[in-house]
């Protein structure tokens, strides 16, 4: 085993062929039997040898340095007949071993240049039609293939949200959205990736949902090569974790016989299409080549394991059906095999010599995608009278909390956009937590706002597929804390489509996150996390955080505007300990209610808020620090004399720096109030990037102590108080000196 293993394949191919020497057809099904013409024969084989001369080329192009991607499909040809048996508007989401998949819906779906469009991938050119060069990416916008890179099992929870929602659609009788209402959503993974959290959780949300009795159109494709990258895989192990698992159907395929993938292919697609019911297909393949081509397999593997790996390539079994059913001879696989090989080194050659991303603003192009054809839905005349109807018209006319308002204004989305669904853990018939979305299921119904699992992943992939299909989804994150469950689901799914896809593919959502420290009498770390950074280094995330209620219904109406018109992925972070806070100064004053703003009142994203003109002290701060700043204000002017203006941020991400500037420019010193821990709080963002704008006055900051938070009133002792903003600010503006001197 001296040459590269491509070499060794290759030529072990044409050699077997050339001299008859193919391995015997181990399953008694013929292509009459499962109603294939010699056409769909010949264009199934033709798929698969495609596929396979494109890992070679791969290979190829990484030993000189002209390529930049080797994870190949050889072994996985077998996912080409599901390819041949779904329809091109059944949505995919696939793994990185599905070239043949991906090659033979092209075929089907009338795809010209499909070896052109892969060469451009590998040579990271800046004309692949895809990425755009970001990355080899198996995918394609025309034929329902979302983009995916390298995933594990990362895809499979949106996989669940996209069959979730053509149900729902369908349900509801909606004919505008993305995938037909009678379609069916297939996911490819491998039988590693079966073994991640993420994989189990996504099989079991659709698991339990069956179980309730709810259609979910879904297939998962388990192609099971016995190994992840070097640690086997037990032969029985994935049969016996979901061949009889409640609420799946379990389907048995060999994808190393092209028949026996067929065969597999049609029962999976008949049980998901006409029950409606999620399938789990194992389909037996083989990985050839090792992992990628970095991977030195004979560091881990025996010999003769490779060489018998390599003795059941899928390829020599479809040659002999093709050569056994009178489609081709050996002759013309041959002839075939050599025509390809020409081909795709021809068009490797033009491929390195087209353009590369050569800028950082090119290759960030796509991280704020284009704006979205339809314009938000939201108009005030509709919404007013939609609250109307909802009989609120009284509630309208009262001063109200926090939460309350937030209600409100999501009846308003949900009244006036029938493509808003509201879901999350106990936000239904309960109302959440702390009844934000109380009564919203009894007015608009199951089907717009609804209970999930416990599995902040399945939340969120939920939002992700959704919003594939056209949905505008608001999910709920119960706690700040628990998103650190999820987090890849915003990171690696939901934020990267754009960038991956060359903004030809977003999923907008609008995620509220209840969050932010100061709860009384339910505290503790996992309730009272102080900490945006999983948030703030995502590239093209918005986060927005008000600080009252008045601000929570004009922020919010501007984060739907930015999902629904502008295609963005949105957090919506909302502090708890404000919800319900009626007073600000004293007992009764009520000065954190607000009436209900009319509905054409909104934010402008990046807007940030101002209050007062004092030109002594600028406090610049968001959430719970604006309301304690807003306190210590108080006694700042009327006690000690400093004259400030509070700069409310709202957006921290990205950080409204034009507004600060322009609304501090007249203010002496400034103080940054950031309840966040003061490493990696968004007031080191605020500090650096006042500094790098040239601004040379007197700077402070109070942050909340790097730890977590404890339970009880210790809690009070790690975050910043109103008498910190107090002392902070004295000392910076020279106050405190002097009053101690009289």
């Amino acid at each position: 085993m001296s040459s590269p293993p491509d070499i060794r394949l290759r030529d072990a191919f044409r050699q077997k062929v050339g001299s008859g020497r193919l391995p015997p057809n181990e399953t008694r099904l013929t292509p009459a039997g499962l109603g294939l013409s010699a056409s769909d024969l010949t264009g199934l084989f033709e798929s698969q040898l495609k596929s396979r001369h494109m890992d070679l080329l791969a290979r190829r192009l990484g030993r000189v340095g002209k390529g930049f991607y080797s994870i190949g499909s050889s072994g996985h040809e077998g996912n080409a007949a599901f390819a041949h048996i779904l329809r091109t508007d059944d949505m995919a989401f696939l793994h990185y071993r599905s070239g043949a998949f991906l090659i033979e819906r092209q075929r089907k779906g009338g795809h010209r240049t499909p070896l052109w469009d892969m060469a451009l991938s590998l040579a990271a050119s800046a004309e692949e039609p895809v990425s755009g060069g970001r990355h080899k990416v198996i995918g394609d916008h025309r034929l329902f293939i979302p983009p995916q890179t390298s995933t594990i099992a990362s895809h499979l929870p949106k996989a669940v949200g996209a069959a979730f929602s053509v149900s729902l659609a369908r349900t509801r009788r909606m004919e505008d959205m993305v995938m037909p209402n009678d379609g069916v959503v297939i996911t490819s993974f491998g039988d590693a990736s079966a073994n991640h959290s993420t994989a189990v959780g996504a099989i079991n949300a659709a698991a339990h949902a069956a179980y309730r009795g709810l259609p979910l159109p879904l297939i998962f494709l388990c192609e099971d090569n016995g190994i992840g990258i070097s640690v086997p895989t037990p032969e029985d192990w994935i049969a016996a974790n979901y061949g009889k698992r409640p609420g799946l159907r379990y389907v048995e395929g060999d994808g190393r016989e092209l028949l026996g993938a067929v065969r597999a292919a049609q029962e999976a697609e008949r049980l998901a299409r006409r029950s409606r019911k999620p399938v789990f297909v194992r389909l037996k393949t083989v990985r050839l080549m090792g992992h990628a081509g970095s991977d030195q397999e004979a560091g881990y593997r025996p010999p003769q394991d490779i060489a018998a790996a390599e003795a059941t390539d899928p390829l020599l079994r479809s040659a002999r059906t093709m050569i056994e059913a009178g489609v081709m001879s050996a002759e013309d696989i041959l002839q075939l095999d050599h025509s390809l090989d020409g081909q795709v080194s021809r068009l490797a050659e033009e491929a390195c010599l087209r353009p590369k991303l050569t800028s950082a603003e090119a290759i960030q192009a796509p991280i704020t995608p284009p704006p979205a054809p339809d314009k938000a839905a939201l108009t005030g005349d509709d919404a007013a009278r939609a609250i109307a109807m909802k009989g609120e018209d009284r509630t309208l006319k009262t001063p109200l909390h926090m939460s309350r308002l937030l209600s409100l204004a999501l009846a308003d989305l949900l009244a006036a956009d029938e493509k808003v669904i509201l879901f999350g853990e106990d936000v239904g018939k309960k109302g959440g937590v702390y009844g934000v979305t109380t009564k919203l299921q009894s007015k608009f119904g199951p089907a717009r706002v609804f209970d999930t699992l416990l599995d902040e992943q399945t939340v969120l992939g939920l939002a992700i597929g959704s919003a594939q299909n056209g949905f505008l989804p608001i999910p709920e994150i119960q706690f700040l804390a628990y998103v650190h469950n999820a987090e890849d689901q915003i990171r690696g799914e939901a934020a990267t489509l754009s960038f991956f896809s060359d903004g030809q593919a977003t999923n907008p959502m609008v995620i509220r996150v209840a969050g932010l420290g100061y709860q009384r009498g339910f505290g503790g770390h996992f309730h009272n996390d102080n900490a945006v950074a999983v948030f703030r280094d995502i590239p093209g995330l918005i986060l927005c955080c008000p600080s009252n209620g008045a601000d929570a219904v004009r922020l919010l109406r501007e984060c739907y505007r930015l999902a629904k018109e502008e295609r963005r992925v949105v957090v919506f972070l909302e502090p708890i300990a404000l919800y319900g806070a009626k007073d600000l100064h004293t007992e009764g004053d009520g000065g954190l209610c607000s009436y209900y703003p009319n509905p054409s009142e909104t934010h402008s994203f990046g807007e940030a808020g101002l209050e007062g003109d004092g030109e002594d002290l600028a406090i610049l701060s968001y959430g719970n620090g604006a309301y304690l700043s807003r306190k210590a204000i108080k006694t700042l002017e009327e006690v000690h004399g400093v004259a400030c203006r509070l700069i409310d941020l709202r957006w921290l991400k990205p950080i409204p720096f034009e507004d600060i500037m322009q609304h501090s420019r007249y203010a002496s010193h400034l103080l940054v109030v950031d309840e966040c821990r003061k490493s990696g709080s968004p007031s080191e963002e605020i500090i650096t990037g006042l500094v790098e704008r040239g601004v040379r006055k007197p700077i402070a900051r109070v942050t909340a102590a790097d730890s977590f938070v404890p339970l009880g009133p210790a809690a009070y002792d790690v975050l910043p108080s109103e008498h910190d903003i107090i002392q902070t600010a004295l000392s910076l503006t020279g106050r405190q000196t002097r009053i101690a001197a009289e």
